[in-house]
């Protein structure tokens, strides 16, 4: 996967300061992680439970969606993206 380039003053303008955005966009690349990581084993799930009939076959299916997932954008991408298309509302715990 080449790397992208991205406009530093569109990313900072998304929030106060880089360091507010780095922070707000390393938070949400995070939890785009652990919802991955959540469907990732959702999807595992019935793969592992029949694991013992067929091992070969059950190997391939795991692979398959392994690869799907490999595929997929990572979750800093994701994040910065969201964050310079403004799709990410955030707010400081203090501020109610």
């Amino acid at each position: 996967m080449p790397l992208q380039t991205i406009d530093i003053s569109k990313f900072e303008s998304s929030a106060d300061s880089l360091y507010e955005a780095v922070m707000v966009a390393a938070k949400r690349a995070r939890q785009i992680n652990d919802e991955m990581k959540l469907e990732l084993a959702q999807r595992l799930e019935p793969v592992i439970a029949k694991e013992t009939e067929d091992d070969t076959i059950m190997n391939q299916d795991k692979f398959n969606i392994s690869v799907e997932f490999e595929k997929r954008e990572k979750p800093t991408n994701q994040a910065i993206k969201e964050m310079i298309n403004n799709d990410i509302t955030y707010k400081y715990r203090d501020e109610e």
